[in-house]
């Protein structure tokens, strides 16, 4: 064997052995600090019994109207993340968050995630907890969600409010996830080397203290075996949802970014979803997608000032 081919040999096999050696090491880091963070993680809310498993479910707040959060998809901790908003709405209503399965606190769980069962489970941990009358309000993927859990409890859902929700149709729900590879960067650890920080948490919102739990909790639950089950779903649960649409009675209040650069017609999208209804208001708001990290205030303002409106027609 010529040498120059032995020393390409011998510079693979030695890139392997440390490739490998660097695996197992974040491997092992990634068991023990997930164990270790595991102790860390502040407990918040109250576990109700869904399905077998505990969903956590987090309270705030008193009055005569209830409005229930749901969260976008992958959300570490919806409780935590919608805190902003839940402060400002919490001073004259019922605010609650639900966190489903494989959320926050909640359990994981081996039921496929389909729109469906989803949503099937949310209204479980609502009905233990004898809530049957509320304004619904949820982000992103919670607007699919949403238009089935209005369609199966129309009694129950007063209204709903989007913030920067996803509409059924919209562009890009097609794509097919690498999950198998995306579940082993999970388990080797390498995904705990890319979330050291808690990216998209402004400091001047989120105190240190909460930022650190989001990173705790966004470790313990991104591309956890509920999780990915999920985003294997997204695709044909938005396939599902294609033709289908909130009742016309539901009032909809929709807030959306003001400009979407990935999906230009984003705001046409909701402001013909708010056209199929008979009460249907778009407000645009400035900021990325996640629009209650910075603009809770003005979310809370506008929709005290459509809930008032609605109120004076009734009356």
């Amino acid at each position: 064997m010529k040498k120059s081919v032995k020393r390409v040999l011998v510079s693979m096999t030695a890139v392997a052995a440390v490739i490998a050696v660097g695996l197992a090491t974040t491997t092992i880091v990634n068991v023990v600090a997930t164990d270790a963070e595991q102790e860390r993680i502040e407990p918040y809310g109250q576990l109700v019994e869904v399905d077998g498993r505990h969903m956590n479910v987090a309270i705030s707040g008193k009055g005569d109207e209830t409005i229930v959060l749901l969260p976008g998809f992958g959300t570490a901790s919806p409780a935590l993340d919608f805190a902003p908003l839940v402060d400002d709405l919490s001073a004259d209503h019922r605010v609650v968050v639900v966190e489903p399965f494989g959320y926050g606190l909640s359990d994981g769980t081996d039921r496929e995630r389909t729109t469906a069962n989803i949503v099937s489970e949310v209204h479980e941990a609502l009905d233990e907890l004898d809530i049957d009358r509320y304004v619904l309000m949820g982000h992103s993927i919670a607007g699919v969600y949403g238009i089935e859990l209005a369609r199966r409890y129309p009694d129950e859902v007063e209204a709903f409010v989007g913030i920067d929700s996803s509409v059924p149709g919209q562009p890009r729900t097609d794509t097919a996830f690498p999950i198998g590879l995306l579940g082993a960067a999970k388990n080797l650890g390498l995904i705990r080397l890319v979330a050291t920080s808690a990216t998209g948490y402004e400091e001047d919102v989120y105190s240190e203290e909460v930022r650190e739990q989001l990173v705790m909790l966004s470790n313990r639950n991104s591309l956890s075996a509920t999780y990915l089950d999920e985003m294997s779903h997204i695709r044909t649960n938005f396939a599902d949802a294609l033709g289908t649409g909130f009742a016309p009675t539901l009032p909809l209040l929709l807030f959306v970014v003001e400009h979407n650069e990935e999906v230009p017609e984003w705001r046409e999208l909701h402001e013909k979803q708010a056209a199929g209804v008979d009460d249907g208001t778009v407000i645009a708001l400035d900021g990325s997608h996640y629009l209650h990290h910075t603009q809770s205030p003005r979310i809370a303002e506008e929709f005290r000032a459509w809930e008032a409106a609605r109120s004076a027609e009734v009356g």
